[in-house]
């Protein structure tokens, strides 16, 4: 019973627990609840008054940039009547030049027209005075003039012939100076073509494979090769052949011989290469000396020093203007001969030095200075007689004449030089070229004769001393040299020699 009554009690507690705490979380809910509201009403009052603040804010911008716009409005208004105003002033300006330069030009017109009419009357007034005057003087206006000239030429040709050589001393001058630099032009454009031309030999090869053993593993060989030879070996694309490189023509022919043995033997190897070389520089050195030797030989020089003799066979390998110059030498050697023994001069001495004077040519590649220059020193180191050093230094006009030997050497470098044939020539052009020289010549009126000389070189034109004074034959050699230069194509120049001689005969009886 008391079990029941403590249970019951117990369970009356709790419920009045939970209904306690149900009031309780009521209560706490409800005081929540107002507190949110509370809040809720001030945020929205906060927003409505932030909002109202924005307004006022944004209403007062407005206003501002409204009223900032609306004096911008009125600066622009008043640029742009102002730009009108400055436009209308320059329209009316420009109207008034306008009026102006048309004024202006109708007075250049009546001007001008005034000016025509004053000429045409000035002309017609010196026409009828020409007319007069020539009525009166019964000669032509052209006439006259040739009359005037003539009488002045007279009276003062030798004023006017000082003051032509005078102008001709000062124009040699300026034409030296624009030679100069005419040929420092020339070599400038044609250095590039010129040496291609004559620093480099062609080989031939059987097949394009064999370039491939030339140059060899990673370029040992052809670096071999012209180390060896002291050339440069070109091996390009062109099919079937290699170029050496050298500007001395003994190392090229060399390194040629060496490549052909190489082929023909067809071991390319470094060390082959060496002894290759080596074996065609003792060819080459034996051939060289062969063609000094033939040379003397055949001029019949026989006391010339053995290494002079070497030096001589290297011409062998030069060439000047397509000529071969020992082969050149040889012939300067007979022509010197024979004319030394016409004269009575001394034939061995002229023989000699015909046979050496081009000398330095062997060595200029090497040596600084021209081949005479060169050729002097090559004979002073082998003590050669001064007489053969005198005779072979003038045959460039570098040094004065001092024996007759000189002057045959000369001339015998001359006859050699200007053979037709001999320097790209053809006999036919030279004829042709003689023959127009000296056509040309006997055109002019008051020439008595003329001749091409020195392989048509120079013109020699005689003048009747009768009709033709000093000062026309100055005019005809001008005229001739003007009609050669415009009609002939030849190379180097052409010296114009116009002779008027007076010859006055008597016989005593």
């Amino acid at each position: 019973m008391n079990l029941t009554k403590v249970v019951l009690l117990a369970a009356f507690s709790g419920l009045g627990g939970i209904v306690i705490g149900y009031f309780f979380h009521q209560l706490v809910t409800l005081r929540r609840k107002s507190s949110a509201e509370l809040k809720i009403k001030q945020l929205l009052l906060d927003a409505k008054t932030k909002a109202q603040n924005a307004v006022e804010e944004a209403t007062k911008k407005a206003e501002t940039i409204l009223e900032e716009a609306k004096r911008e409005e009125k600066t622009a208004l008043f640029q742009v009547r102002k730009l009108e105003e400055k436009a209308l002033q320059k329209e009316e300006n420009l109207e008034k030049r306008r009026e102006d330069i048309e004024k202006g030009n109708q007075e250049i017109k009546e001007k001008i027209e005034f000016l025509k009419k004053k000429k045409a009357e000035l002309a017609e007034t010196e026409e009828q005075k020409r007319l007069e005057l020539e009525k009166v003087a019964s000669l032509t206006e052209t006439e006259a003039k040739e009359e005037l000239f003539k009488s002045l030429e007279k009276k003062y040709e030798q004023d006017i012939l000082g003051h032509i050589q005078k102008l001709e001393m000062m124009g040699r001058e300026e034409l030296e100076k624009r030679g100069k630099d005419i040929l420092v032009s020339a070599i400038q454009r044609l250095a590039s073509s010129t040496a291609s031309e004559v620093t480099t030999s062609s080989v031939s090869l059987p097949s394009d494979d064999i370039k491939g053993k030339i140059i060899g593993k990673e370029g040992r060989n052809i670096r071999a090769l012209e180390q060896a030879a002291g050339v440069e070996i070109i091996v390009d694309d062109t099919p079937g052949s290699i170029v050496v490189s050298s500007f001395d023509p003994v190392r090229r022919h060399i390194a040629k011989i060496a490549i052909e043995n190489l082929i023909l033997d067809g071991r390319i190897q470094p060390a082959r290469i060496e002894e290759t070389v080596d074996k065609a520089k003792m060819e080459v050195e034996k051939l060289i000396k062969q063609k000094g030797e033939m040379a003397a030989y055949e001029t019949g020089v026989i006391d010339i020093d053995p290494r002079l003799m070497t030096v001589l066979g290297r011409l062998y390998f030069r060439t000047s203007y397509g000529q071969n110059v020992l082969q050149h030498s040889i012939e300067v050697a007979h022509i010197a001969g024979m004319l030394a023994s016409e004269l009575g001069a001394d034939v061995n001495v002229a023989k000699k030095a015909g046979l050496l004077h081009d000398i330095g040519k062997a060595m200029d590649h090497e040596i600084q200075g021209t081949h005479v220059d060169i050729g002097r020193r090559i004979l002073q180191k082998f003590n050669s007689d001064e007489k053969i050093i005198k005779a072979m230094q003038s045959h460039h006009e570098e040094y004065p004449y001092e024996t007759i030997e000189s002057v045959i050497v000369q001339a015998a470098d001359a006859v050699s030089g200007a053979r037709p044939g001999a320097r790209r020539d053809t006999l036919e052009n030279y004829l042709k070229r003689l023959e127009d020289l000296e056509k040309i010549a006997n055109s002019f009126e008051g020439v008595e004769k003329s001749y091409a000389i020195q392989a048509g070189r120079e013109i020699r034109i005689f003048v009747t001393p009768d009709k033709i004074s000093d000062l026309e034959a100055k005019k005809i050699a001008r005229e001739i040299a003007d009609r050669i230069e415009q009609e002939l194509k030849y190379p180097g120049e052409i010296k114009v020699h116009v002779i008027r001689e007076s010859r006055i005969i008597e016989y005593a009886r």
